[in-house]
Formats: C-alpha cells, structure tokens, sequence
C-alpha cells in the first residue's frame, strides 16, 4: 500500500511539472503562430489521445518521466507552403528564444504560486529553539546555549528549523564567518553571534548542517509510555504492550524517552536489556534485545515500538500565514531565495565544495515525493515547488539538447545574425547528449547506493 501511495504520489508530481513545463513551450508557440502537432505528457506508447480544432494531438503516454511539444518543423520533415509561415524554423529568432524560454519560466511560475498557496494556507510549526549544545562544538565556542531561540542566520529570518537548514545549507563548503541571531525566550533581547567555519562540511555526504555546528533541537520532556508495538518487533517478542511505562534499563532509571531510551536502545543492537515497566500499577522484569539495523555506516538497534503522543507547549509553537496580497512578495522571493540556492548549491557541486554524492535522481524523488504527500498538503505543495524550481535551472543550463542550450544557439544566431552551423550544433548535441545521460546514471547510482544504506 505504501509502494502504490508513493508511486501515485510521483506520478501526480512528475505529471504536473511536466505539463506545466510542456504547456509553457505550447502557449507562446501558439502566440507566436507556430502550429503544434503534438502535445505529450510522458513518452512511448500513448494510453489516451485526442485532438483540437487546430489539429493538434494530445497524447497521455505510458512512461511517466518527461513530455515533449512537436513544432511544425522543416528541419524535421517536409513542410507544406501554404503552412510555411507556420514552422518554428520560420520565426525570428526573438519568437523562438521566447518559445524555448516558456518552458523554464512556467516552472517559476508554478513555484510562485505553490508558495503562494502554502503562505496563504498558513503553517504552524515548532519554533527553532536550541537544546543541549554540543560540547567543543562550533556553536558552543561562539557561545551559543540551550534555550535560545534562532531569529536570524546571516540577515535572514528563520522562523522555522526548515529556513535554519536552507541558511546553513548556503554556507557548505566554505570558510568564515556565520553571523546568527537568536533571543532567550519570547521577550528577550536579541543577541548576535559569530561562528566560524573552515572548510565546513566539504565534500560531506548527505550534510546534517544543524548537527555539524553541535546544535540539537529542542524537545519537551517526553514520557517512556509505549503508545504502539509493532507485531513482528522484538518489543512484542519480549512482551512489552502499549500502555507500559518504561522505568528502569537494566537497573538504571530512565525518565524521558528521547534523552534516556532511545540512546540506549540504538547503542545496544543485538545485546540484551532488562527493562522495568510499570503496567497496570505494578513493576515487571522484561528481556528485550534489539534488533540490528545499518544507519550511516553503524549498527542501530531497534525494537520496534513507539511512544504515546504528546503535545508541544503553547509559547514554542509559531503560527505563519498572510493575506493574499501579502503572499505574492513572499512568494516571490522564496521562488527567487530558492533558485539562487540551487545555482549555489550546482556551482559548489562543480567545485567539489559539495559532494556529488548529493545528487538525486528518480528513486530519491519518489521516495520524497510520497514522504510529502503523507506529511499534508503544505508539505507536498513544497516538494513540487522545490523541484519545479531545480527543472526550470537545470532546463536553462547552457548544455545542448536542453532548453538552456538551444537558447544559447538563438542568442548566437541573434549576435551573429546567422545560425550557427549544423555542423557546430551537431557536435554540441552529442556532447550534451553524452554529459545529460552521465549524469542521469550518476544520479540513479546514488540513489541505489542509498537504498543499500
């Protein structure tokens, strides 16, 4: 069931952002009076077709991962000269730098409007205040400490641990100063901080920024009462039901679950522990060994139960919405915040100020895409606008065979004031060709090597 969920929760992402793409080319084509043969929404075999008045087929195909608009054409096959004035080779190339261009912007464009929808809607979250700060950390040296809650990361507000991510998630790689704002509790002043980085977190593998500066996030206390025990885990095979109170772990009392339980359990995989439970008001003696799973090189242990539900106090959580006037800016400069960062994050890539192991391809994306749609509608909406803004950059990478490199041939034959030669362009084809399809493996490899993690 989690698999079908996933793959319809991809398939309807892929879909949209590809006809939004697709539809982006079609819409300034049509207004340039190129006419259009083909409209597809995925490739090979179509599942469904039909045609407009102005002829044009539309074609659902079977394999959901990209699209395609066919122009009438005469480099492509024979053009009639009645409908000569109708070719895209046939426009100036003002009109075919605009066609080419509309496909990009549109995924901007669905970007702003997700946002949009996401700051109309509102969110309320967890107010990014600091827990126990690492010992010999960098946030400990610049003097950061438990309670303090995060305002600012180099002049940017972050209200949210998400936005404490994205700030952090600029700064990979490089070295200097980090300038952090942050106040003891709601009314206090707010006081500047100065953490500085060498060479931070470059090359790393799937960065943890927060953790790396030694920062945790803080929790209330959270009671050791089970709430749910999964049937095949060893928590059930040893006999530990949902209403017990964990009290003890082999003779040591234990009071919160995520400061005292879960450490010791991940550390114990396959040895056993003694648990002192309390259920129905009296004290038992249970045998409970972890189970053995790899997490990041390392054995985790695992029993597979959880705890009851509990509630956030009212002063840590922060409730963010505007007014549809409001949202536009907003929205608008997340679009452009987010844009940025991916040229960044590409250009550190290329630099191997990030690693490459970084990149993601389609596996990381389904499994992304169902993690959102389960999270609610706010957190899918941002998952499409995040990818949507990565199509529309890497579209505009001057690299032939995408968007980006067919603009640059227009904006040559523009400066020239003739194309260039087929020649050129077929070279430059199939060096793109070449790079697109490395880079697509490259990608998939990653993700297989994640699964295998």
């Amino acid at each position: 069931m989690d698999l079908l969920f996933t793959l319809l929760a991809t398939v309807v992402a892929l879909g949209l952002l590809v006809t939004i793409h697709e539809y982006g080319h079609f819409w300034v084509a049509r207004r340039c009076g190129v006419k259009v043969l083909r409209f597809s929404i995925g490739f090979g075999p179509a599942l469904y077709r039909w045609y407009d008045r102005q002829g044009t087929e539309y074609v659902i195909a079977g394999i959901p991962l990209g699209g395609y608009v066919k122009m009438l054409d005469e480099r492509e096959a024979p053009v009639p000269e009645q409908e000569l004035d109708q070719a895209f080779n046939r426009k100036t190339v003002k009109q075919r730098i605009a066609i080419v261009a509309a496909g990009p912007a549109a995924n901007f464009l669905l970007a702003i409007v997700a946002f949009w929808v996401i700051a109309v809607l509102g969110v309320t979250t967890v107010a990014p205040v600091i827990g126990p700060v690492e010992p010999g950390s960098v946030a400990e040296r610049a003097g950061l400490y438990e309670g303090l809650e995060i305002l600012e990361i180099d002049g940017t507000a972050t209200p949210t641990w998400h936005e404490v991510n994205l700030q952090l998630i600029r700064r990979l790689g490089e070295t200097g100063q980090l300038q952090l704002q942050a106040r003891e509790g709601e009314g206090g002043m707010p006081q500047r901080f100065t953490l500085e980085l060498q060479d931070w977190l470059r090359g790393a593998e799937q960065p943890d920024p927060v953790t790396a500066l030694g920062l945790t996030s803080w929790k209330p206390p959270v009671p050791p009462l089970i709430g749910q025990v999964s049937p095949d885990g060893a928590a059930a095979a040893a006999g530990l039901e949902a209403g017990d109170l964990i009290v003890a772990i082999n003779d040591t009392p234990v009071d919160d679950w995520l400061v005292d339980v879960v450490p010791t359990i991940q550390s114990s995989a396959g040895q056993p522990l003694q648990l002192t439970i309390e259920r129905d008001g009296r004290s038992r003696l249970l045998e409970l060994t972890p189970a053995a799973r790899e997490q990041d090189g390392k054995q985790i242990g695992f029993i597979g139960a959880g705890i009851e539900a509990f509630e956030w106090p009212e002063h840590m959580m922060r409730s963010i919405s505007h007014n549809p006037l409001a949202a536009i800016p907003v929205a608008m400069v997340k679009t452009w915040d987010m844009t940025a960062l991916t040229l960044d994050s590409l250009k550190k890539m290329i630099t191997g100020l990030v690693s490459a192991k970084n990149l993601s391809g389609p596996i990381t994306i389904a499994k992304v895409a169902g993690a959102s749609a389960k999270s609610g509608v706010e957190s899918f909406l941002g998952f499409i606008a995040y990818l949507s803004i990565s199509l529309g950059v890497l579209n505009l990478l001057p690299i032939p065979v995408l968007d980006g490199g067919h603009l640059v041939y227009y904006v040559a034959e523009w400066i020239r004031g003739k194309p260039l030669s087929e020649r050129v362009q077929g070279w430059g084809l199939q060096i793109g060709l070449t790079l697109i399809v490395g880079v697509m493996l490259f990608a998939i490899y990653n993700d297989i090597s994640r699964l295998g993690s």
